[in-house]
């Protein structure tokens, strides 16, 4: 039987180069690490409008995403949400509504898994759509990336 090997064990592990490859550690045996960001609906540091934006965390350098876990106590109804970074606001979840509720649901586009890690900090935010959010609730989201 044929034996195939990932992009990122390609030299490391299948005998094609000699010595073999390190394997980059921002992507093989990397570190997973999590930010927590809570925000509760009901709450005036909480920007409820469409075309606001809430921070949820930061992508820090030389780190790579690794998805987003949205979890609400309430429908967010009509309101959209996207998740991403400026000159990229969808980078991470298109819009589309979340009527999921205490349903964790993952948004890791392949895209953005196999992206290379960023070069900078890198701020990552959902932009509001279409109407706004409950005045009433919490949404939790929890930002993974991985790196060394």
């Amino acid at each position: 039987m044929a034996k195939g090997y990932s992009k990122e064990l390609v030299g490391v592990r299948d005998g094609s180069v000699v010595p073999a490859l390190k394997a980059d550690g921002r992507k093989v045996l990397s570190r997973r690490r999590e930010t927590l960001a809570t925000f509760d609906l009901s709450q005036s540091t909480v920007a409820k409008a469409s075309g606001d934006t809430n921070v949820i965390g930061v992508l820090p350098k030389g780190h790579r995403f690794a998805g987003v876990r949205i979890t609400s106590s309430v429908s967010l109804g009509t309101a959209t949400i996207a998740i991403g970074y400026a000159g990229a606001p969808a980078a991470y979840r298109a819009a589309a509504v979340f009527t999921a509720v205490e349903t964790p649901t993952t948004a890791a586009p392949t895209a953005a898994l196999t992206a290379d890690p960023v070069d900078s900090d890198t701020e990552i935010f959902f932009t509001v759509g279409t109407a706004a959010l409950p005045s009433s609730g919490i949404l939790v989201m929890e930002l993974h990336y991985t790196g060394r």
